[in-house]
């Protein structure tokens, strides 16, 4: 198969060395000759260490070298059977691309898109045949994340669907068919991880360091919520939130927090810029949470109970399948269970009971409960 990917940065380099590891032929198309040549040795640098560490040897490493040709020039995509878009989230300039790349594909040829978040069926509807597009969403690390999600728009014929779905998972990868909504399964369901953590501070109740600690101990997250917002970039974090906020009519359940706001606004993006909600510059002491029991579980069930219920709301308005959305989460962001198996092992009654109690507090539409939840504790059924 000829594999061409639009874009050379991470995400474009990563899916580029998944697609080549698999045996396709791979171009891949910047118009940066820069960055192009960056990309090249970035892989260089992967192939070795994975060399190192005894994965592969040196024929393989020189397999899949030849099996990527970097091109600058788009109409060198013309023979592809397949090309994965990974630019900028900007949904005129996908468009653009789209629309000129079409003009030199064959008829036949997928058009598929690596956005997070855009809708697929604009993207579709600047083809000539939309039929032939379709999202295929991979996590970052491209090579080492599990999942792909691929997400059919309203226009994506079933053959081309089914082709995409075959391709990935011949790619060795595990694939989540969600519907074509704000956020698809994983960015979607995954924002109550951050915007709960966010409002349980807000509120006073416990600081970063406290509920990051309460997450991974009795929930056995590798990462707590701040962590983890600090290694994405407080920037890139807010910018999906408010993406899904706005995108779902500005649902209370979305809605951002004003302390990642004022983060992102004094570039206090984490990591990548020293200093986010911790302190990562040579020398910094990391704060000491509070290790109190009652005061952990309290935060942990909260934010648990809300995952459980965005999780079961997707379930509810058919976003993907239950076996879906239970792998998009263990395997595209490494959750230590799935949500709705989680929401099985605490019971349908607690779920419920939680949320209700947390809507009696507040009043607040953010804490309404799934109203699949609800049924099937009445129905005294489980999801699995």
């Amino acid at each position: 198969m000829n594999v061409g990917i639009i874009g050379s940065g991470t995400m474009g380099s990563g899916i580029a060395q998944v697609a080549a590891t698999s045996g396709c032929l791979v171009k891949l198309f910047d118009t940066n000759q820069a960055a192009l040549d960056k990309a090249k040795v970035a892989l260089e640098k992967i192939l070795n260490r994975l060399i190192e560490k005894g994965r592969i040897d040196v024929v393989e490493k020189n397999r899949i070298q030849n099996n990527i040709s970097y091109v600058d020039n788009l109409k060198d995509l013309a023979d592809s059977n397949l090309t994965i878009e990974a630019i900028i989230e900007n949904l005129d300039i996908k468009k653009k691309v789209f629309s000129e790349l079409e003009s030199y594909v064959s008829d036949d040829c997928i058009i598929a898109s690596n956005t997070s978040s855009l809708s697929i069926a604009s993207i579709a509807a600047s083809l000539n045949k939309p039929e032939r597009c379709v999202g295929i969403h991979f996590f970052n690390p491209a090579p080492l994340m599990k999942l792909v999600e691929v997400i059919p728009a309203i226009q994506t014929s079933k053959e081309v669907l089914e082709k995409s779905v075959k391709t990935i998972s011949d790619w060795k990868k595990v694939v989540a068919v969600a519907k074509d909504t704000p956020g698809f399964i994983v960015n979607r369901v995954a924002r109550p991880f951050y915007g709960e953590s966010l409002r349980i501070y807000e509120e006073g109740i416990a600081d970063f360091a406290t509920i990051d600690w309460s997450l991974k101990t009795l929930g056995g997250f590798r990462m707590g919520p701040f962590e983890l917002m600090d290694f994405i970039g407080n920037d890139v974090n807010y910018t999906v939130t408010e993406t899904v906020f706005t995108a779902f009519y500005f649902d209370p359940r979305y809605k951002p927090a004003f302390t990642q706001k004022r983060f992102a606004e004094a570039g206090y993006l984490g990591r990548k810029s020293g200093k986010g909600y911790y302190n990562y510059s040579q020398g910094a002491t990391k704060p000491v949470p509070n290790e109190d029991k009652v005061l952990a579980q309290q935060i942990f069930d909260r934010v648990l109970v809300m995952l459980i219920n965005e999780a079961a709301d997707a379930l509810f308005l058919n976003i993907a399948s239950a076996d879906d959305i239970d792998n998009a989460m263990t395997k595209g962001v490494n959750y230590p269970k799935g949500l709705l198996a989680w929401a099985d092992e605490k019971g349908i009654d607690w779920c419920v009971q939680k949320l209700d109690e947390l809507y009696s507090e507040y009043h607040e539409d953010r804490y309404r409960c799934s109203p699949l939840l609800r049924k099937m504790n009445k129905e005294n059924k489980t999801f699995f």
